[in-house]
């Protein structure tokens, strides 16, 4: 408005007018932040940070942890649940969940021709088909990924292929319908966790799950209008600028995404065209179980604690055409919560639930604080 900002008097009611002479700074001004993988906005309001914090302080979760727990349903020959017994295993072991989210052992549904009426119209259901497992990524009850060593690490990368491989194979060849493989991790109680024990868990649909689909939508359309990969140019505008680069290797980058929600998320991405595990080499495995060690560690450096968080793979459908193929890109979210220390975590509510998402500390303040913190020595060392 021409250097003016239109107020209004809280007493008199009519419009007072003050003089804009500042000029916008990213670090003190509101501002929204678009991801391109989605297609949505970050509200950003890096002001706020500097608000006294009243809020609700967790207690810290002690995290001396025994080598083996018997009460633990993933140790080594203990029983689970449903009464099945795990084998003494020495490595990274992966089983059936015995309460799976899918099933394949379940009728097809047929939804009813009734698309001309409100209910067609507006309560459409879709059958899910799929299989669920579990991933402990070793037999050691109290070893997480900061504290494994990399030839340890290599082995959960291997499984990660392995499955993708297997199951692949199974879609490709009509035994199974499934689509896509969902592989993640939930570490820590803040993020749902009740057992401690390292593992991850791998969900396989017979459809592409909402998120895993608006990104290669979007990642698609780039390519379609540019010609070019919208993670391959991010990659290359992250290492021209360096703000947000918080690791990087021969094979991957790590970076606090421009547009990232959490506090302190990052994305990790490989560097080349890789569509997923299955194009990975020993190479490629090696670097990623490095890479995904010292990130881990600059997490649990950050506050001194067992840094929770949810970790999630996108990678290409198992089943696909080639366009969606060539749209994929193998990389990897982490979100975790915690914002001012170890008992204090970010909430996505008010605003966020009904309006859209927000953060105070801008992604160059939090890459900062993570490029700063060691990555090869461990805060318990």
């Amino acid at each position: 408005m021409n250097g003016m900002e239109h107020l209004l008097n809280p007493i008199t009611s009519s419009p007072t007018y003050i003089r804009m002479t500042q000029q916008f700074d990213f670090t003190n001004h509101s501002h929204r932040r678009h991801n391109p993988l989605t297609n949505t906005y970050v509200l950003c309001s890096p002001h706020r940070a500097k608000r006294p914090w009243q809020g609700a302080r967790e207690e810290v979760k002690k995290t001396n942890l025994p080598d083996y727990d018997p009460k633990c349903y993933l140790c080594p020959g203990n029983i689970r649940a449903t009464g099945d017994v795990n084998p003494k295993f020495d490595s990274t072991f992966i089983f059936t969940n015995d309460y799976p989210a899918v099933k394949l052992d379940q009728p097809d549904y047929t939804e009813e021709e009734e698309s001309d009426t409100l209910k067609g119209r507006l309560l459409k259901t879709e059958g899910v088909k799929g299989k669920c497992f579990v991933i402990c990524f070793s037999p050691n009850h109290n070893l997480t990924i900061p504290i494994m060593t990399i030839k340890e690490l290599v082995k959960v990368v291997n499984t990660w292929q392995k499955l993708y491989n297997d199951l692949q194979t199974e879609a490709l060849s009509g035994d199974a319908p499934y689509k896509y493989l969902q592989i993640f991790e939930n570490k820590g109680f803040a993020m749902g966790c009740s057992n401690p024990h390292p593992h991850g868990q791998a969900w396989c649909l017979d459809v592409v799950p909402t998120e895993v689909d608006h990104e290669l939508e979007n990642m698609g359309n780039y390519h379609r209008k540019y010609h070019s990969h919208l993670l391959g140019d991010y990659i290359k505008l992250e290492l021209e600028e360096k703000e947000r680069v918080v690791l990087e290797n021969d094979s991957f980058i790590v970076v606090v995404p421009y547009w990232a929600l959490w506090p302190f998320e990052t994305l990790v991405m490989s560097k080349e065209h890789l569509t997923s595990t299955a194009d990975f080499n020993e190479k490629h495995k090696t670097d990623l179980a490095s890479i995904l060690k010292k990130l881990t560690t600059k997490y649990d450096n950050l506050f001194n604690t067992s840094f929770p968080y949810s970790m999630g793979i996108h990678q290409a459908p198992l089943k696909c055409s080639e366009e969606e193929k060539n749209a994929s890109w193998f990389h990897m979210h982490f979100y975790p919560p915690l914002l001012r220390s170890a008992t204090v975590k970010k909430f996505c509510v008010g605003f966020e639930m009904l309006g859209e998402p927000q953060r105070d500390l801008t992604s160059e303040q939090a890459a900062a604080r993570l490029i700063e913190l060691n990555g090869d020595k461990h805060f318990m060392e």
